[in-house]
């Protein structure tokens, strides 16, 4: 039998196929990677021996400007050695001394990403935490720049909780460095009158943002998840499972300041959670509470020394002085639609008027 007639089994085909792109994913992001870590390497080089021959050797400012003109002459292709990035190029050589840090570190997150933190972390020691945080959870730029702005360094691993009385120290040191204090979520537009399922369905709303604010390694399972405890129907706020963690993670609302029976509430639920969803490859079940206000002693005593670990944590919503100005949902649709529509009109206007050619007058010496 011939090689073409023979049937090729469309499940294992399916499954080499997928396989393939895969790999072709890998390969092509180690790729660019690897032209990423080259790039930056070179910038961290240029700066070095700019600020060299301007500290050593007394060049004036002017040599970037120069440099800037002749590299564009021989490279006119290339951005990056506009005077602008130069000028970085020597602030990123000056920070990092540490070539080292450079190849590990630096060079592994965009040149964006790098930019970014010289221009909005003042200390060395921030500038690398966040430097290996981003490279450790592979956040854009966007999610660098929101993280710097709302203090992670400061909220990180800062939960009261009860991990190190109930896991192992080494995964609970990965739970509480998982875990914020407070939780911002300034994309949030909530009046005083608002209540726990108005939190919980703008939370839904804009899941994408919440699912960033919480970190990396959260699957949604589900909101007012139901689970049958005996006779009763009970129904979770919001669960997740985290990946990382290798355990289910529940989050009970508060609108108000934390009072002691929610920490006997969670216990509760964490342990319905593992006795109907918690199979033998996970972990005990993580409750986080997260109130608007709390009281530190009052959490301390709550929290149970045995059982399931859990944590409290406030969250902040937008203040309301911005909350009261801000448009609704939608009045920005409204706008959106009023802009399109003026964009339309100011594309008709300004569009050439067609000339409609009838005749054979209207193209002189053309044979038709």
């Amino acid at each position: 039998m011939g090689l073409n007639n023979i049937e090729i089994p469309t499940n294992e085909y399916a499954a080499w196929l997928v396989n393939l792109k895969q790999r072709v994913r890998s390969a092509q992001a180690r790729a660019i990677q690897s032209v990423n870590s080259e790039i930056i390497e070179l910038y961290w080089q240029i700066g070095n021996e700019i600020l060299e021959r301007q500290l050593r050797q007394g060049w004036g400012a002017k040599v970037i400007d120069r440099l800037s003109k002749d590299l564009l002459e021989e490279f006119p292709g290339m951005k990056g050695f506009s005077p602008r990035n130069l000028k970085y190029m020597r602030t990123f050589a000056d920070i990092w001394r540490e070539e080292s840090f450079v190849q590990t570190v630096s060079a592994q997150i965009s040149w964006s990403h790098n930019c970014s933190i010289i221009d909005k972390i003042q200390t060395q020691q921030e500038r690398e935490w966040y430097s290996r945080a981003a490279l450790k959870n592979g956040w854009t730029l966007s999610v660098l720049i929101h993280q710097i702005e709302n203090r992670l360094i400061d909220r990180q691993g800062a939960t009261i909780n009860n991990f190190s009385a109930i896991i192992p120290e080494s995964k609970a040191t990965v739970a509480i460095a998982m875990l914020k204090d407070p939780y911002v979520f300034d994309f949030l537009t909530l009046t005083e009158t608002a209540k726990e399922r108005d939190l919980e369905n703008a939370l839904i709303e804009h899941l994408s943002k919440f699912m960033m604010e919480l970190g990396k390694g959260f699957a949604y399972m589900g909101r007012q998840y139901h689970l049958k405890v005996g006779e009763k129907d009970r129904y979770l706020d919001l669960l997740f499972y985290n990946a990382r963690l290798h355990c289910y993670f529940n989050i009970d609302l508060k609108i108000g300041e934390f009072e002691p029976e929610f920490a006997g509430k969670m216990y509760y639920y964490l342990q319905a959670i593992d006795a109907q969803l918690k199979d033998e490859r996970d972990d005990p079940s993580i409750g986080l509470i997260l109130c608007k206000s709390k009281d530190r002693l009052e959490v301390e005593l709550s929290l149970p020394k045995s059982g399931n670990p859990m944590a409290v944590a406030e969250y902040k919503l937008l203040p309301p002085a911005i909350a009261s100005v801000m448009p609704s949902p939608e009045q920005l649709d409204a706008l959106k639609d009023t802009l399109n529509n003026d964009l339309e009109r100011l594309a008709a206007l300004s569009a050439p008027e067609e000339k409609i050619i009838d005749d054979k007058k209207s193209l002189p010496g053309l044979k038709l």
